[in-house]
This record gives structure tokens, C-alpha cells and sequence, in this order.
């Protein structure tokens, strides 16, 4: 028969093979498409917001997201996809972390990604540091606790 020494050694291939082969096929393409979630029609700078509406964070920048589309139309556009409701698109951009905002040049091209919540000056100065113009008048938002 086999010795213990032969099976586990067997056993552990086993996992390590499984495990890389698993990374291999979550990890997102450089070549991959973006998908119809994400195209844009405008050839505008596009922010995608990946989350849930039963995200706490995600629920926390929704308002934000919201108002930043309204005040930058024209000149970056803004997404939101619900991976719960899609769960193809988790797959397809490599979300381990809800919410994550990718970042992509008006060509389609992947330029930043972050995962977890992400406040207006944060997205703003992101913008500012990949070199996307998006107008001058980019004033500070003092909050809903301002008074």
C-alpha cells in the first residue's frame, strides 16, 4: 500500500496545486474587459463604485458618489454596480473587499483601485494625483456636521 509519508506529501501537492490554481482565477486581467457595467459612452474619466446596498460603508457613499456625479458631469462619470445583485462583476474586476472604487481613464484603461471607504476629497485628490483634469473650482466640502 502507501506509506503515511507518501500520502501526505501527495495530499499537500494536492493543496498547494488547488490553492495556485485558485489564485490564478480570482486574480483580475490587465487584458480583461471592463464589461457593459462600466462602459462609457461620454469618453469621460469613469469612477466605479463596487458594493451593496446592505453595506454599511457602501450606504456611507452613496451620498457622496451621488453628489460628486452631479457636480462633475461632464467631466468624470460615476458608477455604482452592486456585486450582491451582480455577483459575475465581482468575479470579473477581482473584488475581495467591499466597497471598492476602481479608477479608469476615459479609454477604459485601469488606473487605481481602492478598497474600503473613500470620502469626496479623497476621490477628488486621486483624480488630481492621476492627472485627470476636472476643473479648478474643486472646493472643500465641510460636512453634514458643519455648522
Amino acid at each position: 500500500m502507501f506509506d503515511r509519508s507518501t500520502v501526505i506529501r501527495s495530499l499537500l501537492i494536492l493543496v498547494v496545486v488547488a490553492v495556485g490554481v485558485g489564485v490564478y482565477l480570482g486574480r483580475p486581467s490587465a487584458e480583461m474587459d471592463t464589461g457593459p457595467e462600466v462602459s462609457t459612452t461620454t469618453n469621460l474619466p469613469l469612477l466605479v463604485d463596487l458594493g451593496s446596498d446592505k453595506c454599511a460603508n457602501c450606504q456611507k457613499m452613496r451620498p457622496i458618489l451621488a453628489a460628486l456625479e452631479t457636480e462633475f458631469a461632464g467631466r468624470f462619470e460615476v458608477k455604482f454596480i452592486d456585486v450582491w445583485k451582480n455577483a459575475d462583476a465581482s468575479a470579473t474586476y477581482g473584488i475581495r473587499v467591499i466597497p471598492t472604487q476602481i479608477f479608469f481613464a476615459a479609454d477604459g484603461t485601469e488606473l487605481f483601485r481602492h478598497e474600503g471607504f473613500y470620502g469626496r476629497e479623497e476621490i477628488l485628490g486621486k483624480w488630481r494625483e492621476l492627472g485627470i483634469g476636472i476643473g479648478s473650482d474643486i472646493g472643500s466640502d465641510p460636512g453634514p456636521d458643519a455648522g
